[in-house]
């Protein structure tokens, strides 16, 4: 099975899935600095993304699975979404930014259920669901958080 440039560019999170250590988090990072670019905040746009991405890293998923082996390394496209779910609907700030980057990789890391089991599902789909339930969870409990701090 081959994988061409624009599945690899994009399955890999923009080459970071190459980097030879942490690959997860430099995806997460170009994840971010994508969230960055002008208006990719609105919750329209950044929804559409996290839906079109999330679709696509399943098809490719199954693609890296197949040369790579499971869940590879070279596949970051899910920690791209995942820090994109775990971004939605919050002030677009540096410092919220980096607070949640930080969560994000901690729950795509300790994975809390059902996160754990849904990486166990085969292909593509594990590849993505895993991140993607990780995502909601760091997306409420930063939500949590800022609503606790705006209160005190």
């Amino acid at each position: 099975m081959k994988i061409n440039f624009l599945e690899k560019f994009l399955g890999s999170g923009f080459y970071t899935g190459y980097i030879p250590f942490a690959s997860g988090t430099f995806g997460s990072a170009a994840g971010l600095i994508i969230y960055y670019i002008p208006g990719f905040e609105n919750p329209v746009v950044l929804i559409l993304s996290i839906v079109l991405f999330g679709l696509y890293g399943v098809y490719v998923g199954n693609k890296f699975e197949k040369v790579y082996g499971k869940d590879p390394a070279e596949c970051t496209i899910d920690e791209v979404v995942g820090m994109w779910i775990s971004l939605l609907l919050l002030p677009k700030k540096l410092y919220i930014s980096i607070f949640v980057f930080a969560i994000w990789r901690a729950f795509d890391i300790i994975k809390p259920p059902p996160a754990r089991q849904a990486e166990k599902l085969n292909g593509g789909l594990g590849i993505m669901m895993d991140d993607i339930i990780a995502g909601f969870y760091s997306a409420i409990f930063v939500h949590i958080i800022l609503f606790a701090i705006a209160r005190i």
